[in-house]
């Protein structure tokens, strides 16, 4: 395998823009499937969306992997999920591919979720081709679509074709770049035939052409030169120029097509081949274990020492699949790797090529490749290397869950299989958190979103086969002070032997609410009024008070804590001492901090036919919502609103029953925000009352 044809893509994008229906055409034109299936309706249900919850809902889940072949460049493709419910899926196979189609909708155009996606993708620095998908549904206007790029997501689009017709009229494309019209014919749109440009269209192209062209000039000073003194740009250069934009995430190429009606997709693999990057063109981070300042050196050679990164993990009845990206070396059957988190040795028993949910054995894998591994136990994000201490790769980010539920098996003889099973998917999924609660001792989970959660509680019933009993949603909350207090803590204790003394003198200051950090911790002591060995003791006693906050035992954010002075004594004071002087101090100053609850607030998206607008507004402003914004066109009305999450549950059925079925909307995490003081003081009654009841 030639490296420098080796793509690694991922096909991203809001819920229903027609991911999957993409990726399906994809298999299908590169010859790894002989039928098209669709995502809805009969039949076997779309390749990628193996499971058949994903069949049945119409949805992916989780992220599918597949390896095809386009004009002899391999290409390992991943489909991700839309909902912002399984936005892990996408982080952590962005972190992983060189380059991304970003699907958006001809009518939607750029969407809530459409904005994440876009923000993971300037995260890890993948650069990405556009996809305008849907250009046969009525109402479609790419020219609209890409100038929301640029004021949503700040992007440089340049629109690569032109199309013929629009909505049920669309019959093909213009190349602006060979100025040809691409017509697609056959019963599955496999013909792809280059023509002239028709002559009611001939005019459009030349000014659309001369506009990309402009554009592209602004990153080539020679293209420049060329257009200035009005001679003929060679179609090479084009393509060079662009390549170089692209492969910079300076500027974005836009294509267009309707994947379910079969048009538009071979120019697009045409281009991934053409502008998105091989893994030789890419930068990896990686760095020193014992030193993670100090970067290390990575390049996809097939022979240097093995390096690569375990981004997803899926337990099936053989044992564990570890999906890998290997990024330097090569792997063998058999042979053992060091994983650098752990430092344990563990050996690839099997080596297999994933196609969706079918697997293909392999002897041996090289640098630039993604394959799944059997038999290894890892976690989500791990780095395995030949030698062991080699390096770590820059890891996975991941969102913090929003949503928690106490879950309960129906029968009790079920507890098991249900331990095993939450085990299971907290592995799999970082954003799937299980926790105790201490005071009820029941099973908690956490997730993102209701969807979330209740995707997890139907794959217990049906691959475990065990029934599950849900309590209503919990918000997750989080305790910030609002004022700065001084403080000035002495810890006293004197018992037979050595005592204890601690003494710690500051202020607690809030964080603006806009800070990355949730703490902050400095010390300004001069003279050694405190000695240095214990400043982390002092740390490490803050730190521990932050899981659960004074008001109502919700995790404390926004907080710095400045100590200034303080004193020790020669023989009572120890780590343990200030440690314990942290806690108290802690719990002391923040009650006088006038802390406050903040609770998350989601970004709202709901469209729905514009009879029903004044309904849905009425409803979210009873809901405590803030309407951001409302767009009418053609009929459909689209709502963007600020939603405190506590006041978001069963809005799916409500919004349904509100619109006769017609609406539909999605969701995601904005902000944490100030609760208003009445709701405040009810969580915290509601909270005493539970507390009381679990103590009896």
């Amino acid at each position: 395998m030639k490296l420098e044809k080796l793509r690694n893509i991922g096909i991203s994008a809001h819920i229903d823009s027609g991911k999957t229906t993409l990726s399906e055409r994809i298999l299908f034109y590169t010859g790894r499937i002989h039928k098209i299936e669709e995502v809805k309706g009969g039949g076997a249900g779309a390749t990628m969306d193996h499971m058949e919850l994903e069949k049945e809902r119409g949805i992916t889940i989780t992220s599918a992997a597949t390896s095809v072949e386009w004009k002899g460049h391999p290409i390992n493709l991943i489909d991700t999920p839309g909902h912002v419910d399984f936005t892990v899926e996408v982080e952590r196979s962005l972190r992983v591919l060189d380059g991304a189609v970003l699907v958006l909708c001809a009518v939607g155009g750029v969407q809530s979720q459409s904005m994440t996606v876009d923000r993971q993708m300037k995260r890890y620095h993948v650069p990405r081709l556009a996809f305008i998908n849907k250009m046969d549904r009525t109402g479609a206007d790419p020219l609209r679509v890409c100038e929301q790029m640029r004021a949503k997501l700040g992007c440089d689009t340049i629109l690569m074709q032109l199309p013929m017709g629009a909505g049920e009229t669309f019959n093909g494309v213009i190349d602006l770049v060979q100025m040809k019209a691409i017509r697609f014919s056959g019963n599955e749109g496999e013909i792809v035939t280059y023509e002239e440009i028709p002559a009611d269209y001939q005019d459009q192209a030349v000014e659309a052409r001369g506009a990309m062209l402009e554009q592209l000039a602004m990153y080539s000073d020679e293209m420049m030169e060329l257009l200035l003194s009005e001679e003929e740009i060679p179609e090479n250069l084009i393509h060079d120029v662009l390549e170089h934009a692209v492969q910079e995430q300076e500027a974005t190429p836009v294509y267009l097509g309707t994947a379910f009606r079969n048009q538009g997709v071979q120019p697009l693999l045409d281009a991934v081949i053409r502008y998105l990057p091989s893994p030789l063109d890419r930068e990896i981070k990686a760095s020193k274990i014992e030193n993670p300042e100090e970067k290390v050196e990575l390049s996809p050679d097939p022979s240097k020492t093995f390096v690569g990164m375990a981004f997803k993990i899926v337990e099936d009845p053989y044992g564990q699949l570890t999906f890998m990206r290997i990024y330097q070396g090569s792997i063998e059957k058999g042979s053992m790797y060091f994983n650098q988190r752990t430092g344990k040795k563990d050996r690839f028993s099997r080596i297999v090529r994933m196609h969706s949910d079918k697997r293909e054995e392999i002897d041996a894998a090289s640098a630039g490749d993604i394959v799944a591994v059997m038999g290894i136990d890892c976690a989500s994000g791990d780095t395995y290397a030949a030698e062991s201490n080699y390096c770590s790769l820059e890891s996975i980010f991941v969102p913090e869950p929003v949503l928690k539920v106490a879950i309960n098996p129906l029968s009790r003889s079920d507890g098991d299989k249900l331990a095993k099973a939450l085990q299971r998917f907290r592995k799999e999924d970082p954003t799937f958190r299980v926790t105790s609660d201490p005071e009820t001792n029941e099973v908690l989970i956490a997730g993102m979103g209701e969807l979330h959660l209740d995707i997890y509680v139907e794959r217990i019933r049906r691959e475990y086969g065990v029934g599950c009993e849900v309590s209503a949603p919990r918000v997750s909350y989080r305790e910030a002070p609002t004022q700065v207090v001084e403080f000035d803590y002495k810890h006293k204790k004197q018992t037979g032997g050595s005592g204890q003394y601690a003494h710690i003198k500051g202020q607690l200051e809030p964080l603006p609410e806009d800070s990355t950090e949730n703490f902050v911790f400095e010390e300004k002591i001069v003279g050694g009024r405190i000695p240095k060995q214990y400043i982390p003791s002092i740390e490490k006693g803050f730190r521990e008070s932050l899981d659960k906050g004074p008001v109502a035992d919700f995790p404390v954010v926004l907080v710095k804590m400045l100590v200034v002075d303080g004193s020790y004594h020669e023989v009572d004071s120890s780590d343990r001492a200030f440690q314990t002087a942290a806690r108290g101090c802690f719990r002391e100053t923040f009650q006088k901090s006038k802390p406050a609850l903040l609770e998350p607030i989601m970004n709202f998206e709901i469209e729905a036919p514009e009879s029903y607008q004044g309904s849905i507004v009425g409803d979210l402003t009873s809901r405590r919502g803030i309407v951001t914004s409302t767009d009418i066109r053609d009929g459909v009305s689209r709502i963007t609103a600020e939603v405190p999450l506590a006041e978001t549950f069963g809005y799916a059925t409500d919004l349904r029953s509100m619109t006769q079925g017609q609406g539909v909307f999605s969701m995601e995490l904005a902000c944490y925000r100030q609760t208003p003081k009445n709701i405040q003081d009810e969580i915290v009654a509601e909270r005493k009352q539970a507390q009381l009841v679990g103590a009896k």
